[in-house]
């Protein structure tokens, strides 16, 4: 039984991944670096922009719905934010997207797809 929520993508809320690694990072302008005096300016343009590493062990129906999401460039997107332990949502896309063959089985294979999500 699924007690929280990681991902909602597009509305489709996805099962428990296998792993959920949050990462928050600040784009910094061109215009930052170190000065003649020595010291590190930087000049921040956005902050906390979000990227989500993820890996699902899933059916052959969940790789069809992540294979469709995966070819959007534009994603709507909640995500648990792990400072606040609350969903969070913004605009992101896929990259990185992998499918592997786990096992085969008599229901078309287990299957491992792992992929990042980046934030706009």
């Amino acid at each position: 039984m699924k007690y929280q929520s990681y991902l909602i993508i597009e509305g489709v809320d996805l099962p428990l991944p296998n792993s959920y690694d949050l990462e928050f990072r600040d784009i910094e302008a061109d215009t930052g670096g170190e000065t003649e005096a020595g010291t590190i300016q930087r000049d921040i343009v956005r902050n906390k922009v979000a990227s989500i590493s993820v890996g699902f062990s899933c059916s052959p129906k969940l790789v069809k719905i992540l294979s469709g999401l995966a070819n959007k460039s534009n994603l709507k997107v909640k995500f648990l934010d792990t400072e606040t332990l609350e969903l969070k949502e913004t605009q992101m896309y896929i990259d990185k997207f992998q499918v592997k063959l786990i096992k085969d089985t008599s229901y078309k294979g287990l299957w491992e797809v792992s992929f990042s999500l980046e934030e706009y």
